[in-house]
């Protein structure tokens, strides 16, 4: 599929600096162009290489001022990285398939939308509806009652357990799995655990991404929740019952416990830990492999095992790395004065 530099302006809202009618056929790295290439220049480590590219255009800022010839089309926008990301969307989106495998097994009373692709071993149970331009790549299951909105895709492998609901505009990658039964026993006297069925289900609201391996668990009562606009990298677990506000971007392998409710525009690096029952304000930022075991305010900044407070957190990890150091001065500093005091001691004699 081949596009004219204008032609990608105008989907962008763009301004075109040398030839509108160069062809485009593929994205590109700008330090790898190739011809027919599109690429973008957003960090100014790389500007070196717009004068270099062999990509027929790059996406540049609209305050882009070159200090020597540039061999490509320029096309100045606002925020070339935002650009570039809704171009590949774009074109994504006309790339997406349309029909029904044969080998999939549909019930017969599955309500579907227009445009709808349904890949090989997709097995899709009684009471589902699916919006207009789903995607559901082979391998897939979806359970019961599941009801699914317009413009979402599950990719292969991905499961999505009875009565949860999942909003449009959403995307789930290979393997993830929604609406798992939450880690819920009760302890008996016995030592032995009975496990508590867990009645409730998963709410995702639109434009979620959930990643790959990600485990989103169906609640004991009511909704495990999904706000709109969270983004979920690979391999993390929501257990039952949590709620993580709208916006909210968690890196690979966080793991949330039950009951926990995250707020709205939140920042979490990989392999954060929160515990159960926690209320988390909105706008806070967590550094990667922090703990986090109490209640944390709005906009909070927290770093480290247990997480507290990041500046205060950098000083004390500063300060620990010349401990062994201060351990031997304390030690030093222990036996001047033991022999002071015994030279004391022997004077007073």
């Amino acid at each position: 599929m081949k596009f004219t530099v204008k032609e990608i302006a105008e989907v962008i809202g763009g301004t075109v600096e040398g030839n509108p009618d160069a062809l485009v056929s593929k994205f590109s790295k700008i330090e790898q162009g190739e011809p027919e290439g599109l690429s973008f220049l957003a960090n100014v480590k790389y500007t070196h290489y717009i004068y270099e590219t062999k990509s027929t255009a790059v996406l540049v800022r609209n305050d882009f001022v070159p200090t020597h010839p540039v061999p490509c089309t320029l096309i100045r926008i606002e925020d070339p990285y935002l650009a570039f990301a809704k171009l590949m969307t774009f074109y994504q989106q006309k790339q997406n398939k349309v029909g029904l495998s044969k080998h999939a097994a549909i019930a017969e009373d599955v309500k579907m939308g227009e445009n709808i692709y349904i890949g090989d071993f997709v097995s899709i149970a009684s009471g589902v509806v699916l919006g207009n331009n789903v995607q559901i790549y082979p391998n897939c299951y979806i359970g019961e009652n599941v009801t699914i909105g317009d413009n979402t895709t599950l990719f292969s492998g991905v499961k999505i357990h009875h009565d949860c609901i999942i909003g449009n505009n959403c995307n789930f990658y290979a393997g993830a799995i929604i609406g798992s039964d939450g880690f819920g026993f009760a302890p008996q006297s016995d030592h032995q655990y009975m496990k508590i069925p867990q009645l409730g289900n998963v709410i995702i609201e639109d434009n979620v991404d959930i990643g790959a391996n990600s485990c989103i668990d169906r609640s004991t009562m009511g909704s495990t929740i999904i706000r709109k606009g969270v983004k979920l990298c690979n391999f993390i677990q929501v257990a039952h019952n949590c709620e993580i506000g709208e916006n909210t971007v968690m890196a690979a392998q966080c793991g949330i416990a039950g009951s926990t409710k995250i707020g709205k525009n939140c920042i979490f690096g990989g392999q954060v830990g929160v515990n159960w029952h926690l209320t988390i304000g909105d706008n806070v930022q967590v550094g990667a492999q922090s703990a986090i075991s109490h209640n944390v305010k709005d906009n909070a900044v927290l770093l480290g095992t247990p997480a507290f407070n990041a500046n205060d957190c950098v000083k004390s990890m500063t300060m620990f790395k010349f401990f062994p150091s201060y351990v031997n001065r304390i030690a030093e500093l222990e036996k001047q004065v033991k022999d002071l005091t015994e030279k004391l001691e022997q004077k007073k004699k």
